[in-house]
């Protein structure tokens, strides 16, 4: 296999993971839209939407794993949160990441737009910015964050993601949960939420080895940095990051899929 192609392979995940680890998402936001246009831009044969939501599954399995060593030690994990939430994900994740086999490649780009469409708007509402929260102080509806998080699993794992750049806007808009909070508590239950993914993507038959090492490896490296890099910054600026995730990846999702 082509060295050029590897390491483009090795920077889409290097470049998806650090980001996600430094705003607490999986990494399927950013590296869906790259791996389905930057290796046909540079000359190389294109995944497929069935291939690219295959290998974005395994490495958000592993980026949230490494991202969540890091952030498990920040004080910030609000364990009610990641027990409803990611006991329900995991659920609708597993539906997700097997039914994905039944469902046409353009329903898997157009269900993929409308989640960063509605995680885009999400992020311009009303949010808290405190840097300094007590876990002691949150409360949220528990049977409503449960109903919520099983259905943003099935959603996003028939994309191969996890679900946090969804789980993160509604932490912080439905329930008003601190930034930093939201991003500690969304890599573990994006972690929970690989799970299933991964186990639904291995049972459909959906693994490509070689392509998925490269994304995983780069994933594993780069996913702890960018959530050290997190603790460090103030909470406005990482929602803004994030935000303008979002808001490029909804663009560019939506524009090729009516276009």
């Amino acid at each position: 296999m082509d060295t050029s192609y590897l390491f483009i392979l090795f920077a889409i995940g290097f470049v998806g993971a650090f980001i996600s680890g430094m705003v607490g998402i999986g990494g399927a936001i950013i590296s869906y839209p790259l791996l389905i246009y930057i290796p046909i831009a540079f000359g190389f044969a294109g995944f497929t939407p069935q291939e690219v939501s295959s290998i974005t599954a395994f490495q958000v399995f592993f980026a949230s794993l490494s991202s969540l060593l890091v952030f498990k030690k920040s004080g910030y994990m609000y364990k009610p949160l990641v027990l409803y939430m990611g006991s329900a994900i995991i659920v609708g994740s597993f539906i997700g990441g097997y039914g994905a086999k039944f469902i046409p490649d353009s329903a898997i780009n157009m269900i993929y737009g409308m989640l960063a469409l509605l995680a885009a708007g999400m992020m311009f509402l009303p949010k808290k910015n405190k840097d300094n929260v007590d876990l002691n102080s949150i409360t949220f509806n528990k049977a409503l964050g449960a109903a919520i998080a099983g259905s943003i699993g099935i959603v996003s794992g028939i994309v191969g993601a996890a679900g946090a750049f969804i789980t993160v806007p509604v932490m912080l808009v439905i329930f008003n949960i601190p930034t930093r909070v939201a991003i500690a508590s969304s890599l573990a239950i994006t972690f929970i939420s690989s799970i299933g993914t991964t186990s639904g993507k291995l049972i459909g038959g959906h693994v490509y080895f070689i392509p998925t090492l490269i994304i995983v490896i780069a994933s594993t490296i780069a996913s702890p940095l960018g959530a050290a890099l997190s603790q460090k910054l103030n909470t406005k600026v990482l929602q803004w990051i994030l935000s303008v995730l979002i808001v490029v990846t909804a663009i560019k999702i939506t524009f090729t899929i009516f276009l």
